[in-house]
C-alpha cells in the first residue's frame, strides 16, 4: 500500500511539470515521436478500432485482471504488426510507465471514476469508454481532478459530432440547426426518447439473484477486478459481459446505452451547462442487486423543458421533438433527413433541405483527440459537457433504485432535502479505491 501510495503522490506532482504528452517532449526529430497509448482492460470492447485497432497512436501496452486476457493482446499486437508491446502486471504499474501518453479505460463501468481519476494525477490524457461514471459524485471529481491536472479527456462515443444518430437515421448537426435557431419556437421542448423513435434500452440486461458462488479462474484476479465495488463472491454471470446486469457495475440498459444516446441529445438541445432540476419515475421497485426495467423515466429542467424515456413504448408515436409552437421532428424514413410535421401536416422533403440550407449551422467542433493531446484544445466530448449528459442517466438510475422522483440542484450538484438520494448520487467505494478516488 505504502509504495502504490507513494506512486500516486509522486506521479501527482510530476503531473504538473509534464502538460506536454511524452512523445512531444522527446523531441519532434526524434524516431518514437508518435503519441503512444496502452489500455487498461481487453475484454471485448478494447478489441474495437477505438482501442486496440486505433491507428491514430502507437500500442505499447495493455493490462487485464485476466492474465489469459494479457497473454491473448500481446499475442494479437505481434500477429497485426504492432510488434512486442508491453503487459503490464495492473494499471498501477502501467500508469508509471513514462512512456505512455495516453491509457484508454476500457474496464467496467465502476471502475471508470477511480481509474481516470488516477490516471489524470499520473499525469496521462484520458480515453475513456461510456458510461463516464457511474453516480454523479464520481463524474464531479473526474471533472475536478482532469481539469486541475490540466489533462485532456474524451469518452467513447461520438453521435455528437460524426455519423448516424443510432436508429434515428440522420446525423445529429441537423437537429442541433433547428433547435438552435428557433424553429420549434421559444417555450419548452418535449423530447420523447425511446424505441419508437429508434432508440432501444436493452432491457435484457438484469443479473442472477441468490447464485451459487464458483471458484474464480485460475487466471484472474478477482479482487482486482472487483476494484472499488462491494467485495462479492465470484461468478461467471458477474465478471463476464453481463456485469452490466448489476448496479454494483452498471446500470443494465440505461448504463449500457444512454451515454451513446442522451450525450448526442444534450448537445442538440442546447444543454451542455447545466442539468435537469426534477426527475419522476413510474416503474417497478428494483431489486437491490439486479437490475431491472423501467416504465417511464421524465426528466424536467428548469425552463420547463422535458426529456421522457420511453421504456414501456406507450409513447412510440411521439416525435422525438415537440416544439412550444407544434412543429414537431421526427427520425429519418427514407429519404435524405428528418421529417418534420406541423399543424397541416407533413413537410415536403424540399422544404425541410431549404429550410436547414437557409439556417446557420452549429459552430465547428474539434473532433481529432490526437491534435487534442498535441495542442491541449479541449475535445469536443470532454470531461466537463461528459459529465453532463452522464448526470442526465444518472439522475434517472437514482429514481429508478429509489422507486421514485426527486428534485435536483444542478449547481450544488445534490439532491434537494432527500437524503436518500444524494446515498445514490455520492455513494461510496471499497478501501484503499476510496482514498485514491477522493483523497
Amino acid at each position: 500500500m505504502q509504495n502504490r501510495r507513494g506512486f500516486i503522490k509522486n506521479a501527482a506532482a510530476m503531473s504538473l511539470f509534464s502538460i506536454a504528452p511524452a512523445s512531444v517532449l522527446r523531441g519532434a526529430a526524434a524516431p518514437s515521436n508518435q503519441l503512444t497509448r496502452a489500455l487498461i482492460g481487453f475484454g471485448g470492447i478494447a478489441h474495437s478500432g477505438n482501442h486496440f485497432g486505433f491507428t491514430g497512436s502507437r500500442l505499447i501496452g495493455l493490462c487485464d485482471p485476466y492474465a489469459s486476457r494479457v497473454k491473448a493482446g500481446l499475442a494479437l499486437a505481434e500477429k497485426q504488426g504492432k510488434g512486442k508491446i508491453k503487459g503490464y502486471k495492473n494499471f498501477i504499474e502501467l500508469l508509471a510507465d513514462k512512456d505512455v501518453d495516453i491509457v484508454h479505460i476500457c474496464t467496467p463501468p465502476h471502475w471508470h471514476g477511480c481509474q481516470s481519476v488516477m490516471a489524470a494525477k499520473a499525469g496521462k490524457d484520458i480515453w475513456c469508454e461510456k458510461p463516464m461514471t457511474r453516480t454523479v459524485g464520481e463524474g464531479k471529481r473526474v471533472m475536478e481532478v482532469v481539469q486541475a491536472s490540466k489533462r485532456m479527456f474524451r469518452l467513447n462515443t461520438w453521435f455528437r459530432f460524426k455519423e448516424t444518430f443510432y436508429g434515428f437515421g440522420t446525423p445529429v448537426k441537423p437537429i442541433r440547426q433547428i433547435v438552435e435557431n428557433g424553429l420549434l419556437g421559444k417555450g419548452p421542448l418535449r423530447c420523447v426518447f425511446g424505441a419508437g423513435q429508434g432508440f432501444s434500452w436493452k432491457f435484457y440486461w438484469s443479473g442472477h439473484v441468490n447464485a451459487a458462488p464458483q471458484p474464480v479462474p485460475a487466471d484472474l484476479d478477482w479482487d482486482m477486478w472487483l476494484g472499488p465495488a462491494p467485495w462479492k463472491p465470484y461468478t461467471s454471470h458477474r465478471a463476464l459481459a453481463t456485469f452490466r446486469g448489476y448496479w454494483d457495475y452498471d446500470a443494465g440498459g440505461l448504463g449500457d446505452m444512454a451515454q451513446h444516446y442522451l450525450d448526442p441529445l444534450q448537445y442538440l438541445l442546447c444543454k451542455d451547462d447545466t442539468s435537469p432540476v426534477k426527475v419522476d419515475y413510474v416503474g417497478p421497485k428494483q431489486h437491490p442487486e439486479a437490475v431491472g426495467r423501467f416504465d417511464r423515466i421524465t426528466l424536467t429542467y428548469a425552463d420547463g423543458m422535458t426529456v421522457i424515456l420511453d421504456g414501456d413504448e406507450s409513447l412510440k408515436d411521439e416525435p422525438l421533438l415537440r416544439g412550444s409552437n407544434g412543429l414537431c421532428v421526427y427520425k429519418r424514413a427514407g429519404g435524405k433527413t428528418l421529417r418534420i410535421k406541423d399543424a397541416n401536416g407533413w413537410w415536403p422533403e424540399e422544404k425541410v433541405l431549404a429550410k436547414l440550407a437557409e439556417l446557420p449551422e452549429p459552430a465547428p467542433q474539434q473532433t481529432d483527440f490526437m491534435d487534442s493531446v498535441r495542442t491541449r484544445k479541449q475535445f469536443c466530448l470532454n470531461e466537463q459537457n461528459g459529465f453532463r449528459s452522464c448526470t442526465m442517466f444518472n439522475l434517472a438510475i437514482v429514481a429508478e433504485r429509489l422507486g421514485r422522483g426527486f428534485e435536483f440542484d444542478p449547481v450544488a450538484l445534490r439532491a434537494k432535502d432527500d437524503p436518500a438520494a444524494d446515498r445514490f448520487l455520492y455513494q461510496s467505494m471499497r478501501s484503499p479505491w476510496d482514498r485514491e478516488m477522493w483523497g
